[in-house]
C-alpha cells in the first residue's frame, strides 16, 4: 500500500469533508500530477483527460452526470457519490416552491419592490394592488410524489405534517425507501394515476433513458387544470416546450423548477431558482463527509459503499493481506483468480464476491503475504479491469 495516497480535490469541498481522510495516509490538494483519487462537486470531468493513475472518484452530491462514469467502469474506477446526503435541503425547497407557487409570493415581492418608498399614496396602493396576489392555502390539496427514494420519502412526511394529501408512485421503490415511506402516502399504480388525481406533482427520479421528458404534452394533458409542477430532478425530466405550451394555455397553473433557461425565464408563470437545491452550509458538509468517508474506505480497504457503478461490497478485515479485483461480469471469473492463488499457495481465509450490471467485484483476504507475481497474473487475466492488493501493517 502506498504511503500517501495523492487526492486531487475539485471544486470547493467542504474542510470537515477533507478532515475524514487522515494525513498519514492521504495528502489532498488542488494541484496533484499523478491523483491516486479525485474528489468534486461540480467540475465537469467529461472535458479533461483523467490520469490513468485515479482508482477512485468521488462526487460529494448525488448526480454524476458530470463524470464518465462509463468510461471509469470500463478502467475499473468506482465513482463514489452522496445520496441522500442533501435530502433535507431540497426537501425544504420543494416545501418553499409550493408555498411560492400557491401564494403568489413572488409576484407579490416584485409589486412591492416596484413601489416608490416616498410616494403618500403607497399604503393605499399596497391595499388596492394585494388583491392580485391573492393564493390559496396547501393544507387539503393533494400532493403527488414521482420518485420514492431519500428525498420523495422526505418531502411526503413533510407535506403530511402540513396537512396535505400525498400520492407517491416509483416502480423502483427499494425496500430502504418503503419501510421509510410514511404509511399515510397512497401508492399509485402509475405516474397516469398521480397526474390525474394531484393539485401539484414534484418530481424526484434520475434522468436516465426512461425518464428523459417524461413529463411531456401528452403527461401534461393527463393533469388537474391549474397544476403545480415541482422539478428538483433534473432539467432533461421535464419537456420545456411542452410545459410553456401549457402555463400559456392555462392547464397548467405554475412550473417551479431548479434549472433557468433562456426559455422559461422570461415567463410570468415560472418560478426558477439558481440550482439551490443542495446549496446548504449543512448539506455541502453532509456530502463532503459521506463521500471522504466512502473513498477513504475503499482506498484503505477496498470495501464499495455508494458507487454507481459497483456493487456495495463491505467485508471485515480478518486478515492483514487483502486484494480487490474488478472485471467483467462474466462466468469462471472468481475460479480463474481462485485458481491462480492456490497455485502461488495463497490460502483464501475470507472472499466476497458481488455483481452489478456488466461489472463484478471481488474481495478476497488472504493468510500470507501476496508477492507480485500473483498480482501480476490476475491482472493478465481475460476480462480483469483492475487489481489492488491492500496490506494493512497491524
Amino acid at each position: 500500500m502506498a504511503d500517501q495516497f495523492q487526492v486531487l480535490i475539485l471544486n470547493n469541498v467542504s474542510q470537515n469533508g477533507l478532515k475524514r481522510l487522515p494525513a498519514e495516509h492521504f495528502a489532498c490538494g488542488k494541484d496533484v500530477a499523478k491523483p491516486d483519487a479525485i474528489l468534486l462537486r461540480s467540475a465537469d470531468l467529461h472535458s479533461v483527460e483523467i490520469a490513468r493513475s485515479v482508482m477512485a472518484i468521488g462526487r460529494a452530491g448525488s448526480g454524476t452526470n458530470n463524470i464518465p462514469v462509463g468510461e471509469m467502469t470500463k478502467r475499473g474506477v468506482p465513482v463514489f457519490n452522496a445520496p441522500g446526503a442533501n435530502a433535507n435541503a431540497v426537501k425544504e425547497l420543494v416545501l418553499a416552491g409550493m408555498l411560492l407557487a400557491a401564494r403568489n409570493i413572488g409576484g407579490a415581492m416584485k409589486f412591492v419592490s416596484a413601489l416608490d418608498a416616498k410616494d403618500p399614496e403607497m399604503e393605499k396602493k399596497v391595499e388596492d394592488g394585494k388583491k392580485t396576489f391573492a393564493g390559496y392555502e396547501i393544507a387539503g390539496h393533494t400532493l403527488g410524489v414521482v420518485g420514492l427514494g431519500k428525498i420523495g420519502c422526505l418531502v411526503a412526511d413533510a407535506a403530511i405534517k402540513l396537512g396535505m394529501n400525498v400520492v407517491g408512485y416509483d416502480p423502483e421503490i427499494t425496500v430502504d425507501a418503503a419501510w421509510s415511506l410514511p404509511s399515510q402516502v397512497r401508492r399509485a399504480n402509475s405516474l397516469g394515476e398521480v397526474l390525474k388525481s394531484c393539485n401539484f406533482i414534484t418530481l424526484h427520479v434520475p434522468l436516465v433513458d426512461a425518464t428523459r421528458r417524461m413529463v411531456n404534452a401528452d403527461s401534461i394533458e393527463q393533469m388537474k387544470h391549474g397544476a403545480v409542477l415541482l422539478n428538483f430532478s433534473r432539467d432533461g425530466v421535464v419537456d420545456e416546450a411542452a410545459v410553456l405550451a401549457a402555463l400559456d394555455a392555462k392547464k397548467l397553473g405554475c412550473y417551479v423548477c431548479d434549472f433557468p433557461s433562456p426559455q422559461v425565464n422570461a415567463h410570468p408563470h415560472v418560478i426558477a431558482l439558481p440550482h439551490l437545491g443542495a446549496s446548504t452550509r449543512e448539506a455541502e458538509e453532509n456530502c463532503a463527509i459521506m463521500v471522504a468517508d466512502q473513498v477513504r474506505d475503499y482506498m484503505l480497504d477496498g470495501n464499495v459503499v455508494n458507487a454507481v457503478n459497483f456493487p456495495n461490497v463491505t467485508m471485515p478485515r480478518e486478515s492483514s493481506y487483502r486484494i480487490a479485483i474488478a472485471n467483467a461480469n462474466v462466468p469462471n471469473m472468481v475460479g480463474q483468480i481462485s485458481t491462480a492463488m492456490a497455485e502461488a499457495r495463497l490460502n483464501i481465509h475470507n472472499m466476497m464476491n458481488k455483481s452489478k450490471k456488466d461489472l463484478a467485484y471481488t474481495l478476497v483476504d488472504v493468510d500470507s503475504k501476496v508477492p507480485k507475481t500473483v498480482i501480476a497474473q490476475i491482472a493478465k487475466i481475460e476480462g480483469v479491469l483492475a487489481v489492488r492488493y491492500l496490506p494493512r501493517e497491524d
